[in-house]
């Protein structure tokens, strides 16, 4: 089946099979490699994009039903002045270490901002609850957010 779709702003013509991912088509037909490939069932938050604005996993979502609906991806957050702070806090904090988590904690940490620029750590730590970490252990990812915070206020 041939769908059109918008992804970071961008108008991309796929042909894809009928039960294919959004994850699937983002990284094999478009190769957009920032959202990640771990757990195929939306438990680790690595595959986390922007779908008509909401986070979502995108190996949860079939492809062919996001035609007409923006798609962000962490690639689309390039540009973004807070996902660059989130970035820069992220790595200044050493919240990133093998980096395989880290294209889904930035785009969830920058939705987060942007909707709810005052949300406090509680917030935060729902808004990530979805996002899986093996190598930090959470604390230095907390100090990026605190520290993203600071720089955004």
């Amino acid at each position: 089946m041939r769908v059109t779709l918008n992804v970071n702003g961008a108008p991309h013509v796929v042909d894809l099979w009928e039960g294919a991912s959004l994850l699937q088509v983002l990284r094999e037909e478009l190769h957009m490699w920032g959202s990640k490939n771990a757990c195929e069932q939306g438990e680790c938050g690595s595959c986390s994009v922007l779908l008509d604005g909401a986070l979502v996993c995108s190996c949860l979502v079939l492809a062919a039903g996001c035609e007409g609906s923006p798609v962000v991806t962490v690639e689309g957050l390039a540009d973004d002045p807070i996902s660059r702070v989130v970035e820069k806090e992220l790595v200044e904090a050493g919240g990133v270490q093998c980096g395989f988590c880290t294209p889904g904690f930035v785009v969830a940490m920058t939705d987060l901002l942007r909707r709810f620029p005052d949300a406090g750590e509680s917030e935060l730590k729902t808004a990530l609850a979805g996002n899986l970490c093996r190598c930090t252990g959470y604390v230095r990812i907390l100090e990026a957010w605190r520290r993203a915070r600071v720089q955004l206020a």
